[in-house]
């Protein structure tokens, strides 16, 4: 019935992650159709990474060539984030079938089919959030989480040697885009997993890194932790994630990596509507959440710093790894 869909999501990692299934839950109602996403230039390698996906537009790119688009003759396209430009140029080169919130007013403007649901307000998951913008398409239904995690499209093939050690990444920092767990619990965790059994790798931008050694330099000073802040692009971080047994970090882009990848990924969150679990848990065959369940603490909607994540322990990670297997 449709023979090409577009997929629009220009903003951060585990957004785009998070939207990801949605291509490929349109694969399993229109398995002929051909999948475009538009997205950022730097995410372009996770989006190219999903089976689903056919063509990835770049969204500078096709705002300055808008034939590079229109060439292409989609017949539906998706706002999985709202963005008036690229509503705009949709709407100007005669996308038929153009699909938004209708909780943003430009949609009104530019989108023929508009549906009205509060992400905020919702006890769903974004993954599953992202499938109400189908409604238009005649699909109503909601997928399961356990569904979505069979959609990314991504396929690990990457093996390691049962003679190496367990190879673990940490994650800590976010970008200030989430609460995160304390430094300190990060390195009283790496005092826990033992140098004879595991090995730790610590990933995240330059300027996070600088911010880790300065702030808990002793995390660094320990034989079995490995330092990798600012020496990887995504595609490299990517590869190590494929080649590495767990990943733990609060609600990040490399979390939902990890989980779309299949290995074990422990995300660590707030009791905090709307960034609780319920609404940005990892998805994946072997993915976990931790949350100290105190439902809309106020204390954590007072500062940066989170007393309920805070009070995950270490050891309740480690238990975790242990029953997962590490």
């Amino acid at each position: 019935m449709y023979s090409k869909i577009i997929i629009s999501r220009t903003d951060n990692l585990g957004d785009v992650m998070l939207t990801l299934p949605l291509a490929g839950y349109l694969k399993k109602h229109f398995p002929t159709a051909k999948i475009g996403f538009i997205g950022k230039k730097y995410t372009r390698a996770l989006i190219e990474e999903s089976t689903h996906i056919d063509t990835f537009f770049d969204k500078e790119e096709i705002l300055q060539n808008p034939s590079m688009l229109q060439n292409w003759q989609a017949d539906v396209i998706i706002y999985a984030f709202p963005d008036r430009s690229i509503a705009a140029l949709a709407a100007k080169i005669g996308i038929k079938n153009r699909i938004g919130t209708g909780h943003r007013w430009w949609h009104w403007l530019y989108c023929n089919h508009r549906v009205n649901f509060s992400r905020k307000k919702s006890d769903l998951h974004e993954s599953q959030l992202n499938c109400k913008l189908l409604k238009p398409l005649g699909i109503d239904k909601i997928p399961t989480l356990q569904e979505l995690a069979e959609c990314y499209g991504y396929h690990n093939e990457a093996t390691i040697p049962q003679e190496e050690k367990i190879q673990i990444i940490f994650h800590p920092k976010s970008k200030g885009s989430s609460k995160e767990w304390l430094a300190t619990h990060y390195y009283q965790l790496a005092q826990l997993l033992t140098p004879a059994e595991y090995e730790i790798y610590i990933t995240g931008v330059a300027e996070e890194g600088e911010i880790l050694r300065s702030n808990t330099p002793q995390l660094f000073e320990l034989p079995h932790v490995i330092d990798l802040t600012g020496q990887l692009s995504l595609n490299q971080l990517m590869d190590k994630i494929k080649h590495s047994h767990a990943l733990i970090a609060a609600s990040t882009g490399p979390l939902h990596i990890a989980a779309a990848l299949g290995i074990v990924a422990v995300g660590i969150y707030p009791p905090l509507r709307p960034i609780h679990p319920a609404r940005w848990q990892p998805v994946g065959k072997k993915a976990f959440f931790l949350v100290n369940e105190k439902p809309n603490c106020e204390d954590c909607k007072k500062q940066q710093d989170c007393p309920c994540m805070n009070a995950i322990s270490p050891e309740t990670v480690k238990t975790l790894l242990s029953k997962a297997g590490l």
